[in-house]
């Protein structure tokens, strides 16, 4: 029977992207968020916007050219830091984990494992960690913070920053509770640009929350005496939307605990297309993912080299509410 994990396991290059990255930002995460995940892109990402004219048609009077003004390309550069992911475990612990893994995936004996098998169970681990950590950091993340999700700016950090330099629009709460949550949704949408008002249609606008205000908003909902509000206080809501948007809960409760900085709760309208996470792992010297044993401490070890970064793209499709 065996006790440890010794084999080694190394990815690179496209193997690198194509086996731990991919499926690694797949199920309740950047993906089922509605964020654009771009991966190996040239470093700096460069994005390109372009804004055709309100007005091409002229009145017709003669043959000839009278051509519009050309459409307006804007770009904007989301900057890639360099991060690294390294966890040890006990010999021990580490084969329990990678067992109860595998266990969980209806393997169900050992004596038949194959090295593919154990490789993915291992490889499992490592991705959920390191995708727990991408998520929070991408909505959180603030690069001049001593420590703790500090590897690169995330959405929040670089929203806020650019409120008053951007025009944002932002508004702030002391809080946000069942009594205050439809109204503050309200404001949000109230106060948002007639450009991302336009936008309702194509389906892509959600309301990204905070748990808080999710579960205040979910509360709101059940408190009228209606044969509808009773049921839901039984079964419960499978989605919530507000004017028909979809409010997606971040689950970053835990996170913002130790990170106050940037406030406690907030509420961001945008198009799902409007936000972008960016990850290289092909283009930098020394970018890996490894996993080995240390029979020195007896110790299973990974590491993770990669670039990460992401931002939001345009200020006029930003409607921000948030307590501080």
């Amino acid at each position: 029977m065996m006790n440890r994990i010794e084999n080694t396991k190394t990815y690179l290059g496209k193997e690198l992207e194509t086996i731990f990255f991919r499926p690694m930002l797949q199920g309740e995460n950047a993906v089922d968020l509605g964020v654009r995940v771009l991966y190996n892109m040239p470093a700096p990402v460069t994005l390109h916007f372009w804004r055709r004219p309100d007005d091409v048609l002229h009145k017709y009077t003669a043959a000839g050219w009278k051509g519009s003004k050309a459409p307006e390309r804007m770009r904007k550069n989301i900057e890639l830091q360099r991060v690294k992911a390294e966890m040890g475990y006990s010999a021990d612990e580490y084969f329990s984990l990678v067992y109860d893994s595998m266990t969980r995936a209806a393997i169900g004996s050992m004596e038949d494992l194959s090295g593919t098998v154990l490789e993915e169970a291992e490889t499992a681990l490592f991705r959920e960690a390191i995708a727990e950590s991408i998520r929070a950091t991408m909505w959180l993340g603030k690069s001049d913070r001593e420590s703790g999700l500090n590897t690169f700016d995330g959405f929040l950090h670089r929203i806020k920053s650019d409120i008053a330099s951007q025009g944002i629009v932002a508004e702030t709460y002391d809080t946000i509770d069942a009594a205050t949550a439809e109204t503050c949704l309200r404001t949000v949408w109230d106060n948002a640009p007639i450009v991302l008002k336009n936008l309702r249609s194509e389906g892509q606008l959600a309301f990204f929350v905070t748990t808080d205000v999710y579960n205040a908003y979910e509360e709101s909902l059940e408190t009228p005496s209606l044969e509808a509000a009773y049921l839901a206080k039984q079964t419960g809501h499978e989605t919530l939307t507000y004017r028909g948007i979809p409010l997606v809960d971040l689950k970053i409760t835990e996170h913002l605990v130790n990170h106050v900085d940037l406030g406690t709760s907030f509420i961001l309208l945008t198009d799902r297309r409007n936000l972008a996470l960016a990850l290289s792992a092909g283009e930098f010297p020394g970018t890996e993912v490894r996993m080995w044993y240390n029979p020195d401490l007896m110790e299973n070890r990974q590491r993770a080299v990669f670039m990460a970064g992401c931002d939001y793209l345009l200020p006029e499709l930003i409607s921000l509410a948030y307590t501080e």
